[in-house]
């Protein structure tokens, strides 16, 4: 019987699993899970403690991205999926020690409306005009790769880089705009300047064309979900990986065995042969590495030793989250958002807030509130080596100082992800296509995850199940 090894039991390596079982029409061959730590799921981890629903890792997924969405209903949680709650959907920027109300109509970076720019308190009044100034600025001739914060600068000016784009990308990717790959990390936005010549009229132009589809679009009998830019599970994104594990380890021939150290991969009789720590290796006709392109590394070396140092140039941060409970009755700030972003250059030990509680329904009880705050990545990693109470006490100081709380919890909670979020830095695209080719060289091997193909759950899904197909194809299933 043919055998496909995945070592990486985390989404990606979850779904590439589930995406086998389920484009392979029920044809006989063996999937073995491996997970080196105890517990599946990888940077996913909900818990739920006191009534709270707390996020460790990421909290959500984006609707533009669909794959994550499609991958619930098929799973069959399509009821289970979570909008945000809208009526208070404002994000806040932390500028000169208040919080100002990013503006409506600002996409990432891209101004799309007028009078709320020019009525925000956020940019000052130079800053404004050199945005507006976006719309005369010519295209880039160069078609080279480029940084994201020289991207922001050249179009929109150095304070929508330093007070808007900046923190909202540390946000989401823990990463430094002057490294960051724009081309990988942000395509569209290259691709509005080359197709519109300005990314304001680029963005304008989208929307005005999304708004004429939805207008055009045949109404359909029965209401459909409510679909907002970044969805959830009513229960956590933990219950899709429950939900995965489950499915995936009840079909047929599918073993997961986690607290199993992969040492090495090698070639060996016209397949692989995975070997394990303590004995007992495994032989596979296909390998998908599920893990950080790190890990992927000292696994490929010895096999090929040119791979593994590729693999090793693409770097990763390290991140923390710290969520909070309080008593809703101990809040004297109205909530009345989001939560809030925190530029670099106010120099804060936090990236930023999520006002979980308000952003999602179901994730505190009745009386409380949960507050989620970020710490580390590129900015500043030094709250990293605190120890839990350390860092819970400077994450309160600092929600003292912006937002006036000065309760005592009823919960505090930390997660720590060291080397967990990889970077797209200047020249990723050249890096990761020198990586497919060399892949391409192996039949029946393969890389998923989110080091290569885009980060976040969605591309990690996506991705995995192109690799499904390629090594279906290759076991002849």
């Amino acid at each position: 019987m043919k055998r496909v090894v995945i070592i990486g039991g985390g989404i990606a390596g979850l779904a590439t699993a589930y995406s086998l079982r389920e484009h392979s029409e029920g044809k006989d061959f063996e999937i073995i899970i491996l997970e080196k730590k105890e517990r599946l799921g990888g940077n996913i981890r909900t818990e739920k403690i006191g009534g709270f629903i707390i996020e460790g890792g990421p909290d959500c997924f984006l609707s533009e991205k669909p794959w994550a969405m499609e991958l619930c209903k098929r799973v069959g949680l399509g009821d289970n999926l979570l909008p945000t709650n809208e009526q208070n959907r404002k994000i806040f920027v932390l500028s000169r020690g208040k919080l100002h109300v990013l503006p409506e109509g600002v996409i990432l970076m891209v101004p799309t409306k007028i009078l709320p720019l020019a009525t925000s308190s956020l940019i000052s009044i130079p800053g404004k005009i050199r945005m507006a100034l976006e719309l005369f600025i010519p295209k880039r001739s160069d078609k080279g790769d480029e940084s994201l914060g020289n991207f922001v600068r050249r179009r929109l000016g150095t304070e929508a880089l330093d007070k808007i784009a900046e923190p909202l990308v540390a946000g989401v990717h823990a990463g430094d705009p002057e490294t960051m790959s724009v081309r990988a990390s942000f395509p569209k936005f290259v691709q509005l300047e080359e197709d519109y010549g300005s990314l304001i009229k680029g963005m304008v132009r989208k929307m005005e064309l999304l708004k004429k589809t939805h207008r055009e679009a045949p109404k359909k009998d029965a209401p459909s979900a409510k679909v907002t830019m970044f969805m959830t599970l009513k229960n956590g994104l933990g219950e899709l990986i429950e939900t995965l594990t489950g499915k995936v380890s009840k079909s047929r021939n599918t073993v997961i065995r986690t607290g199993v150290n992969v040492t090495g991969i090698q070639k060996k009789d016209g397949g692989y042969e995975v070997a394990i720590e303590g004995g007992g290796d495994i032989k596979a006709d296909s390998v998908i590495i599920a893990a950080p392109a790190y890990s992927a590394a000292n696994l490929v070396r010895g096999f090929d030793s040119e791979l593994a140092v590729k693999l090793l140039t693409i770097p990763y941060v390290s991140t923390a989250t710290v969520s909070i409970g309080f008593k809703k009755s101990d809040i004297k700030h109205p909530l009345n958002g989001f939560g809030f972003v925190v530029p670099k250059i106010e120099k804060r030990k936090i990236m930023a807030a999520t006002w979980t509680s308000v952003k999602f329904k179901y994730r505190a009880p009745e009386d409380s509130v949960l507050i989620r705050c970020f710490v580390g990545g590129s900015k500043d990693t030094s709250l990293l080596s605190a120890s839990d109470e350390e860092m819970i006490r400077a994450v309160r100081e600092e929600l003292k100082d912006i937002m006036g709380i000065d309760a005592k919890p009823v919960l505090a909670k930390v997660y720590r992800w060291i080397n967990s979020m990889p970077q797209y830095t200047i020249g990723h695209e050249e890096r990761i296509n020198w990586i497919d080719e060399r892949v391409s060289a192996y039949p029946g091997f393969y890389l998923v995850g989110s080091a290569y193909h885009g980060i976040g759950i969605s591309d990690s899904v996506r991705y995995g199940e192109i690799v499904a197909k390629k090594a279906l194809h290759h076991i002849g299933a």
